[in-house]
């Protein structure tokens, strides 16, 4: 048995009360979804979880806090020649993102809803062809910073799990958590691919504008969409 790490949790894991539509997509729909056992009630162990089992042997990307799973979805169904993991503790997004899939009709996504760092654990090396962490809390006070998921805790294991010349894609509308993120992101193994200010000014051509985005717009906030690549 693997010992088990000691980790704070300090984001919502749920908001107002659900509809009853929403406690029955968590009935009915949350554990066909499941990518396999990830808690360490349920692997002790910490044994890789069996992606090719899952997927079939598609490529497999990782999305770290979905919200309300506008992209997650959307991703899916543009693409459905990949399996598509998804990781948000917050149980409202989930309920909202189970219903955004019975819409959707999509078969390609699994659904972990609970903390990405029990997911990064076991997922194997070297086995995620791309990654999103797209409008992450952020953590505004300088005390909290070591918060933010661009820091090592959460980065290292990150670097681990993508794929060499993986794609690793960061958006934010908080200007600092832009600085953190170029002066950490590349520490742990990843190369920045801008080159020009539209590579992080213009939208992604896949990207679909999540209600966070719409948010930041309305508060007058400008998006920044940051791309890196793995290096081997």
């Amino acid at each position: 048995m693997t010992e088990r790490p000691h980790r704070n949790f300090y984001g919502r894991l749920k908001g107002k009360a659900l509809k009853d539509s929403q406690k029955r997509y968590l009935d009915e729909d949350l554990a066909a979804l499941s990518p396999g056992p990830v808690s360490w009630e349920d692997n002790p162990a910490r044994d890789p979880l069996d992606l090719d089992a899952l997927f079939g042997g598609k490529p497999v990307w990782l999305e770290v806090g979905f919200g309300g799973g506008e992209h997650l979805v959307h991703q899916a169904a543009q693409n459905p020649d990949v399996g598509i993991i998804g990781a948000e503790p917050y149980i409202n997004g989930v309920a909202m993102l189970l219903g955004k899939i019975r819409r959707a009709g999509v078969d390609n996504l699994a659904v972990h809803p609970g903390d990405a760092r029990e997911l990064m654990d076991v997922l194997p090396e070297a086995s995620i062809d791309r990654a999103f962490l797209l409008y992450p809390d952020p953590w505004p006070k300088a005390r909290h910073h070591r918060r933010r998921f661009v820091t090592p805790e959460h980065l290292e294991p990150l670097a681990r799990l993508l794929k060499p010349g993986a794609i690793f894609r960061v958006a934010t509308d908080i200007p600092d958590y832009v600085r953190q993120t170029l002066e950490e992101v590349p520490k742990a193994g990843f190369e920045w691919l801008a080159e020009r200010p539209a590579d992080w000014r213009v939208p992604w051509d896949d990207w679909i504008s999540t209600r966070y985005e719409q948010k930041a717009l309305r508060e007058g906030r400008v998006p920044h969409y940051l791309t890196f690549r793995r290096v081997s």
